[in-house]
């Protein structure tokens, strides 16, 4: 148990300080942990990500190499948006992984649907998971 736990340690403290030192800004979400292991079909795999270490560390090395953390509120309608129209959907069940727009006919992976949302919703030219606004760009093309 410590072995794994050391390794996931590990690729926490390297995971964060990549973020930190290579953008300037990085967007996260506010999640609902407790929500979320509340689902007793999520809550193994929620509490081994551990999302709170995973902030707390991505906050101090922000501010260590002068990096902007962006937090959106986790009330933000991110896997609900098209990120192509803007159109909101009303209901998006966890089990849908593309997310298919009924309005523009645009389908996306459902993440990467977030993501390109949370990028547009700060402004920001580089999001979490690297995309920068040229990236954005294309993807939405594609």
């Amino acid at each position: 148990h410590s072995k794994i736990a050391n390794i996931r340690k590990d690729t926490l403290h390297k995971l964060t300080t990549y973020l930190a030192k290579n953008h300037s800004q990085i967007v996260i979400e506010d999640l609902n942990v407790s929500g979320m292991i509340a689902n007793h079909k999520l809550a193994k795999a929620v509490a081994d990500m551990g999302f709170y270490e995973f902030r707390r560390q991505l906050e101090y090395k922000c501010e260590l190499y002068g990096s902007e953390l962006i937090t959106v509120d986790r009330w933000f309608p991110s896997s609900k948006t098209c990120s192509r129209c803007g159109t909101v959907k009303e209901s998006l069940f966890l089990s849908e992984r593309v997310f298919n727009c009924e309005h523009c006919n645009f389908s996306c992976d459902r993440d990467l649907n977030a993501a390109l949302n949370l990028a547009m919703a700060v402004s920001s030219t580089v999001t979490a998971c690297g995309l920068d606004n040229a990236d954005v760009a294309r993807l939405k093309q594609e």
